[in-house]
């Protein structure tokens, strides 16, 4: 997420074990993208687990992101990311700085507009699994890039609740042996309807430099 959104969902390179339509991978997360393009809004609080295994380290983060359109409020340890879907103001707590630039259009990037249906493009998809966790039937798929050229992830396995076609978890392998476990705490459709979330203020930042990087 600035996290690179957390360099989120993926990239490698296409398996002859995965099929190039596998249907009940692929009506799992159509059903998946149908549930959430029902809601006019997003709120979802959640918890990032980025674990290294070349130091062995561990660490947890969490966040909330508020989700409208193309609009879309993030906030997690040490930053705050606004954008009302043209701009984007970043506020870096430590440094007190809050830095501007225009939002880009990349489809091959994660963003928090598109972190719930990322795997719409680009992706080959395989299912894996129906399990029970915490009392509730959920089903595993793995999904794959088809294009794996400048992309850092190789693999990303989502945990959806089968009953309600929402993501429970998403876990996120990447080349330099990180992953990164994306845990939905808690999700409230329809939970930032409020136009307010995604205006910026200034006065909510006392003292803070800005730098304009558009």
């Amino acid at each position: 997420m600035k996290i690179k959104i957390l360099s989120l969902l993926l990239l490698f390179f296409t398996s002859s074990s995965y099929s190039q339509v596998d249907k009940k991978s692929e009506n799992i997360l159509k059903g998946l993208s149908n549930k959430y393009k029902s809601f006019k809004s997003i709120k979802a609080d959640f918890s990032i687990i980025v674990e290294n295994a070349k130091d062995k380290s561990k660490e947890t983060q969490k966040g909330v992101l508020l989700l409208k359109g193309q609009k879309y409020k993030l906030q997690i340890v040490g930053q705050e990311i606004i954008s009302d879907g043209k701009t984007r103001w970043t506020f870096l707590k430590d440094a007190n700085e809050i830095q501007i630039d225009n939002l880009k259009v990349d489809e091959s990037a994660i963003t928090p507009t598109n972190i719930f249906t990322i795997y719409e493009k680009g992706w080959l998809s395989k299912f894996i699994s129906e399990q029970k966790e915490k009392n509730v039937m959920c089903q595993t798929v793995e999904l794959i890039p088809s294009e794996t050229k400048s992309k850092n992830v190789f693999k990303v396995r989502l945990t959806i609740n089968k009953s309600q076609k929402t993501i429970v978890a998403a876990k996120i392998f990447d080349k330099n042996g990180t992953i990164q476990t994306i845990l939905v705490d808690k999700f409230l459709p329809d939970g930032a309807s409020n136009d307010s979330n995604f205006i910026f203020n200034k006065d909510n930042y006392p003292g803070s430099e800005i730098v304009d990087l558009r």
